[in-house]
């Protein structure tokens, strides 16, 4: 990273969760640029506005690529790397090969998995047999269908309206596939934020807790928010976010 590219203001990747889409950005994105600062948004394939791409082939090292591929043809470097519910999959994922790119790696209520988990490990086997359950009845086997706004916790009639009409369904196999190596994500500048009450299973919370307590430059944050808090509390959100921006 170069002197000058360190000094400058960070470009924000904004990683979106499960069946969303970066659509789901749209606030956050918007103040952060009104801040004068560059922000991508990318979207993982097979979801949001790529939803026709979607197909059984589709798992978790796909989603990575994406993220990779995000940085490498925008020349991101030096960049505030935030990742949202199953984003954190995707991000630990693909800081392997981006680490040397990303400044600070933000978790927003996001899973934060050791090398080998899957987000079904993440989740528990109760929710993972759902998901498997909703593939079956809704979804052709292989992927999981929308559901409602309320799932997320937004509840404001327009804004789950504007959820419910751009979630997308989820293959299923992002869902099953182990992560690759994530000691990269592990050692790497970052913050955790929980939104409160989280939905994420207490043993994620627990583990970015106690790598808090071990490591200064790992804070947590609590925001009293729900799940879906870039939709539902987008300023809180961006307050925390440009606080991320401070090495």
């Amino acid at each position: 990273m170069s002197a000058h590219s360190a000094s400058a203001s960070p470009p924000f990747v904004l990683l979106h969760g499960g069946r969303h889409g970066g659509w789901c950005w749209k606030h956050v994105a918007a103040a952060l640029r009104q801040k004068g600062l560059v922000v991508h948004t990318p979207t993982l394939t097979g979801l949001g506005e790529r939803s026709h791409l979607l197909n059984p082939d589709i798992g978790l090292d796909v989603h990575v690529q994406d993220l990779v591929a995000t940085f490498e043809f925008e020349d991101i470097e030096d960049a505030i790397l935030v990742a949202h519910s199953y984003g954190g999959m995707v991000a630990c994922g693909a800081m392997e090969r981006i680490a040397d790119r990303v400044r600070r790696i933000v978790f927003l209520d996001a899973h934060l998995p050791r090398t080998g988990e899957s987000h079904c490990d993440m989740v528990g086997p109760a929710r993972a047999a759902e998901h498997i359950a909703m593939a079956e009845r809704g979804g052709e086997g292989w992927y999981i269908p929308p559901s409602d706004a309320s799932w997320y916790g937004v509840t404001d009639p327009d804004d789950a309206a504007w959820v419910n009409s751009r979630t997308t369904a989820q293959p299923l196999k992002t869902y099953q596939d182990p992560v690759g190596c994530t000691n990269r994500a592990w050692s790497h500048l970052g913050m955790f934020i929980e939104c409160v009450p989280s939905s994420l299973q207490p043993h994620i919370l627990e583990r970015a807790r106690k790598r808090h307590a071990e490591d200064p430059a790992f804070p947590y944050r609590l925001l009293h928010a729900t799940h879906d808090a870039m939709v539902t509390a987008p300023q809180a959100v961006t307050d925390l976010l440009l606080e991320a921006m401070n090495p």
